[in-house]
């Protein structure tokens, strides 16, 4: 009996160590460190929104609806629950995606806004704000391409042979992933029109 359990046991091993299951494992785990990481970007992000209002509202004249959309946006990010699992629910991911980037898209108006602002243009708190907020932009770019890549691979690995067998058996189902709103607008270029000199 002892040597049927362990001859069991032995082939248990053999076969989990080659189905892709560790792999799947270790994949998941890097997808949910990576996950954390552009949550982390993204918190930064959302923790700086009030210093800039703050800034822009010091100058008297700014536009005010700028500044709701920004102040709605960061509220509508913050009521998206971001937590590990939301890789695992492809509805909910969409969901944080997009209010995501409608707080970065009114940032960005925010931005160009300010530029018609001599003050602020001057502002040295608001240029310091801006700064970091370029630099969180950044930091988020990278920790996307970072979360990209590893769900990438875990994808991919769910998808080879064997290990789709194992993935399938399990249970396993491909992480969602960012995706590009409108990818069709992308493939196009832009028009570009100049005014004509004037004589």
């Amino acid at each position: 009996m002892r040597k049927l359990l362990a001859l069991i046991a032995a082939v248990t091993t053999l076969t989990l160590s080659g189905c892709g299951y560790n792999t799947m494992q270790a994949e998941d785990e890097a997808i949910k460190a990576k996950w954390s990481e552009v949550l982390n970007q993204y918190q930064r992000r959302i923790d700086l929104i009030p210093n800039i209002v703050k800034t822009a509202q010091a100058e008297a004249n700014f536009e005010k609806g700028t500044l709701e959309e920004v102040i709605m946006a960061r509220a509508s990010a913050t009521n998206v629950q971001a937590t590990p699992e939301l890789v695992n629910d492809p509805e909910a991911f969409k969901k944080f995606t997009e209010a995501q980037g409608l707080l970065q898209g009114s940032l960005s108006r925010l931005m160009v806004v300010a530029e018609n602002y001599p003050n602020l243009k001057s502002n040295q708190a608001f240029q310091e704000v801006r700064a970091q907020l370029e630099g969180t932009e950044n930091r988020i770019a990278v920790a996307r391409k970072a979360y990209i890549d590893a769900v990438q691979a875990y994808n991919t690995t769910l998808r080879t042979f064997p290990n789709n067998l194992t993935a399938k058996a399990m249970g396993y189902t491909p992480k969602a992933n960012f995706t590009v709103e409108n990818e069709a607008a992308l493939s196009k270029a832009p028009s570009v029109e100049f005014d004509s000199p004037k004589k």
